[in-house]
């Protein structure tokens, strides 16, 4: 496949942090639904959602209310409904949600599901911070998958969720599992973040010669008011040129045809994988 169509959704968050988690999940689920035919409808291929997508970024807080928000996967209600969906619209669907693997352990996950509605696995978020305002150790468990690539009907899929993405590492052995369009799904606020923004994922796609999206979440969540998710969700190609870009503030479903063929005319011509001499980084091969 020459092209792909790629579908990246951005939103703010509907309701109210007062309600019950389920009430809010339901909430946004509803608001995701028209976008989610809008993407079928557009013939996309590959669609992916903000971090956590179900929920407020709630991690400002240290309130166990939110434990409520975790779901099993595969088997919790939004993934098997996001099963269906794909089905139906044949169309692989990226979801990242509040993951409850046992009653007290929880991951920040992403379950990958192909376009003929199988649930083909999941990812779960490898570096945890925990600074003011993002306190997601009380929340996350960190994860440790093994970086995997999903081979789904359309691409090789890698996922890599927020806050990994400031980690090269874990770009190159997604990369190196042969991964050819990498999801990052994130929920990031203005600062320092806006302008790293920018530069990360494209750099990080030079680096890997992949495709990567970028999703951000929008607006403010009260009563944290930690600063403005500022959107700008992108798709960004292998020579680190932002291709599509959402706006900052508003609802939005951001379509794109990506044309696969760059990842191997990249990696190709540049050799960066050939070139590796991972017996010289000994600072990354002696475990500190």
């Amino acid at each position: 496949m020459s092209k792909l169509r790629g579908g990246l959704i951005q939103m703010s968050l509907k309701g109210s942090t007062d309600q019950s988690p389920e009430e809010i999940r339901k909430a946004m689920i509803d608001a995701h639904l028209p976008y989610i035919e809008e993407a079928g409808k557009k013939g996309v291929q590959v669609l992916c959602f903000q971090e956590v997508f179900t929920q407020p970024y709630f991690c400002p807080s240290q309130d166990k209310k939110w434990y409520a928000a975790a779901e099993k996967i595969p088997d919790g209600p939004t993934t098997q409904l996001m099963c269906e969906l794909a089905a139906k619209y044949k169309m692989v669907i990226v979801v990242p949600i509040y993951e409850e693997d046992i009653t007290g352990v929880y991951y920040n996950t992403a379950a990958v599901i192909d376009a003929d509605g199988t649930y083909l696995g999941k990812y779960r978020k490898t570096h945890i911070p925990h600074v003011a305002g993002f306190w997601e150790k009380f929340f996350f468990k960190p994860g440790v998958s093994n970086w995997p690539v999903f081979d789904t009907q359309y691409c090789k899929l890698g996922v890599y969720i927020c806050y990994d993405r400031h980690f090269p590492e874990g770009w190159r052995a997604l990369a190196l599992n042969g991964a050819e369009y990498i999801v990052n799904p994130s929920a990031t606020v203005a600062g320092v973040s806006e302008y790293i923004w920018k530069l990360e994922q494209p750099a990080s796609a030079v680096a890997n010669g992949c495709f990567i999206g970028a999703i951000n979440r929008v607006g403010r969540e009260q009563p944290w008011d930690i600063g403005e998710f500022y959107g700008q969700s992108y798709f960004v190609n292998p020579r680190g040129e932002i291709e599509a870009q959402a706006s900052r503030d508003n609802d939005e479903l951001l379509v794109h045809d990506m044309d696969m063929s760059m990842v191997r005319e990249i990696r190709d011509n540049w050799q960066f994988f050939r070139d590796r001499r991972p017996s010289t980084y000994t600072r990354l091969t002696d475990g500190n």
